[in-house]
């Protein structure tokens, strides 16, 4: 898929930013839009210039929800499948969402795939699902207590409530940065962290964050020692050493 009718895809240096396109809609969520987003993770992970991924939204809101009167593409399922986000679960490149506005439904649910999230100042998020008769989709049950506690999940989930930028940063659900210059600020932060790190580091740690979610803490220290080793053998180490000792920046390669 070359073209998006729904998404803006671009790379800058080495961050691809996936945009949602309906900036009509509140960038309401639809299968063309989530079959174009499934597309374009998979492109940036083929890309090796790529280091990470973020998404965000054009004009403004973030992603409104689903947007439950856009028509079903003929190539798609029914129903779609609980699998439907694992992609972004299995991505290795860190995932970033850039929440430029409100993000509802399955808008919120998949920031919470995203290693980072940053919320503009007069951005808000809210779960929604109680609010219309449905549950806490996508995993958002199990994600969200993780992230931020059982009583701040719980109190989302149940009251489908909006919260302001301000709330979701004391939660710790994500990052406040100003309105004003927002994108900027994202792309920056984001640039200066892939500049800065191993490609196979932040491949790795995305592996043993996830692992470690649901694994018991013997496991990831078994973990961490197997993956210490195979580091100390790897290009990126020795390059992270000769960059310190040399008082320079590294060039990482990722391998």
């Amino acid at each position: 898929m070359s073209t998006y009718e729904q998404i803006l895809f671009d790379i800058q240096e080495s961050l691809a930013i996936i945009s949602f396109n309906r900036p009509d809609r509140l960038n309401a969520w639809t299968p063309v839009m989530e079959k174009e987003v499934a597309d374009a993770v998979a492109r940036a992970e083929r890309d090796p210039s790529v280091r990470a991924i973020a998404f965000t939204g054009v004009g403004r809101g973030f992603c409104s929800g689903a947007d439950l009167q856009a028509p079903r593409p003929a190539d798609a399922p029914p129903r779609p499948g609980p699998d439907r986000f694992i992609f972004l679960w299995r991505a290795t490149k860190p995932l970033v969402a850039a929440i430029n506005g409100p993000a509802a439904g399955v808008g919120l649910s998949l920031t919470l795939y995203c290693d980072l999230r940053y919320i503009a100042s007069d951005g808000s998020i809210s779960t929604a699902f109680a609010q219309r008769g449905l549950i806490a989709e996508h995993g958002s049950a199990w994600l969200l207590p993780r992230l931020i506690g059982q009583q701040n999940a719980a109190d989302l989930l149940y009251s489908g409530r909006k919260v302001a930028a301000d709330e979701a940063a004391a939660m710790g659900l994500a990052r406040m940065l100003p309105a004003d210059g927002f994108i900027d600020q994202v792309k920056h932060l984001v640039g200066e962290l892939v500049k800065r790190s191993s490609p196979r580091s932040l491949r790795v740690m995305r592996r043993q964050l996830h692992a470690a979610m649901s694994s018991d803490f013997e496991e990831a220290l078994s973990d961490a020692h197997r993956e210490q080793l195979e580091s100390l053998q790897c290009a990126d180490f020795r390059e992270g050493i000769a960059a310190f000792r040399e008082r320079r920046a590294a060039i990482f390669t990722g391998q």
